[in-house]
């Protein structure tokens, strides 16, 4: 018998009987066929399906919240004043601290008051002298008159003093008002506050020379009020006029950055007439009491408005909540166990959870827990869960509202 094909390395058969040789050959062969049905075995475990993984239910809240609507923007003062002189002369004084809260009339500079004190004098003087000429006109006037029915003095004679009376009369109103004029340009050397504000520093200092109409001195805020500016998105507006309706009150809620809670209120006083056509948005602003003077212009803000009214609202975990693409869906599960994804369009915050405005009925089971195991049209084990109530059940209506995009309406 011709010896059997071997691996390099394994001793030759050849020298052994026949009978051992053929018992050699058996026993790879029952060798072989053990290892196959090992490995067929452990491919029969590899495939096997895993169990259902386990997931956590429950059905969603129903309360009843109040909606707003979220904007962005800054504060601005709602009077911005350049303070500059009406008289040219030099700036002696100023009056104010850089950065001070000034109040309407309180004095801020003075430019060197003499030239303009000399000529209202010089205008008075002229004034008395226009007096004078007009009492004269008015004698010599009254003697001819009483002297033409004599025919002392002609009528024409008359008629020149007549008009001389009339002359002086309109040269006193001439220098009436050049005194007043005069007065005024004495006045306007004290360049006072126009509104209550915060004022910024000096431009100019004590010594220079100001033109009238020219120099900027310093520039005014009027702060309490203050106004918050935003722009609004089409949508937003029309769903504005639809749920308010033109002319409503419309108040507002805003928070710094650096806050937590909404703790300034206020009310919409003013909206543009048209859409910008370039961004599709609107202009729009709020004005906010603000006496303090912590607000200051330029600060950023979040601001949410609404109308008061209060709407139904099925209400999840956020992270219930998943992205599929351009939607967004929760997982619901059959009562076979069987998972799908329903598409729902999401609303505002509500102390945590996430209001849902379609696409979910109140029976239905959402998996809040475990989400992540969840897989469209695949089964898994549930367990019944609950959705704790907001928080903000419990709080009191005098504390300040959460940082959320929607409230509780509380009745």
């Amino acid at each position: 018998m011709p010896e059997l094909d071997r691996p390099r390395g394994l001793p030759s058969l050849r020298g052994l009987p026949r009978r051992a040789q053929l018992g050699i050959v058996a026993l790879l062969l029952l060798a072989t066929a053990g290892a196959g049905s090992y490995l067929a075995a452990d491919d029969a475990q590899a495939v096997a399906p895993p169990p259902p993984p386990d997931v956590t239910v429950s059905q969603p809240l129903k309360r009843a919240i109040t909606e707003w609507d979220d904007y962005t923007g800054r504060f601005e003062a709602s009077q911005a004043v350049d303070i500059r002189p009406r008289v040219s002369g030099q700036l002696v004084s100023v009056h104010y601290r850089d950065g001070d809260i000034v109040r309407k009339g309180q004095l801020l500079f003075t430019i060197d008051q003499r030239p303009f004190q000399a000529a209202l004098a010089e205008a008075r003087a002229r004034a008395a002298s226009a007096e004078t000429q007009l009492a004269l006109a008015r004698s010599e006037y009254a003697r001819a008159a009483r002297l033409v029915d004599d025919e002392a003095i002609s009528r024409e004679e008359v008629d020149t003093l007549r008009a001389a009376a009339k002359s002086a009369e309109a040269s006193v109103a001439a220098a009436e008002a050049a005194v007043r004029s005069r007065q005024l340009d004495l006045d306007f050397t004290q360049i006072r506050a126009p509104a209550t504000g915060r004022i910024s520093d000096r431009r100019v200092d004590v010594g220079n020379l100001v033109g009238a109409n020219d120099t900027l001195l310093t520039t005014l805020l009027a702060l309490d009020p203050i106004y918050f500016r935003f722009d609004g998105s089409e949508a937003l507006y029309l769903k504005g006029l639809r749920e308010r309706g033109a002319g409503a009150a419309q108040q507002v809620e805003i928070r710094l950055q650096d806050e937590a809670n909404y703790n300034w209120r206020g009310k919409v006083d003013f909206t543009d007439n048209a859409i910008d056509p370039g961004s599709g948005t609107m202009r729009g602003r709020a004005v906010i009491a603000n006496p303090d003077y912590f607000l200051a212009p330029g600060m950023f803000g979040n601001m949410r408005l609404t109308s008061g009214g209060s709407v139904e609202a099925l209400l999840v975990p956020d992270a219930a909540v998943r992205t599929d693409q351009a939607r967004k869906v929760v997982f619901v599960v059959a009562a076979d166990g069987t998972v799908a994804a329903r598409p729902v369009v999401p609303g505002p915050m509500v102390g945590g959870l996430r209001s849902i405005r379609e696409g979910l009925k109140l029976d239905d089971r959402v998996v809040i827990k475990g989400v992540q195991f969840a897989m469209p049209g695949a089964k898994v084990n549930t367990r019944p869960g609950r959705i704790d109530p907001p928080a903000q059940l419990a709080a009191a209506p005098a504390l300040p509202a959460p940082a959320s995009q929607a409230t509780l309406a509380l009745n």
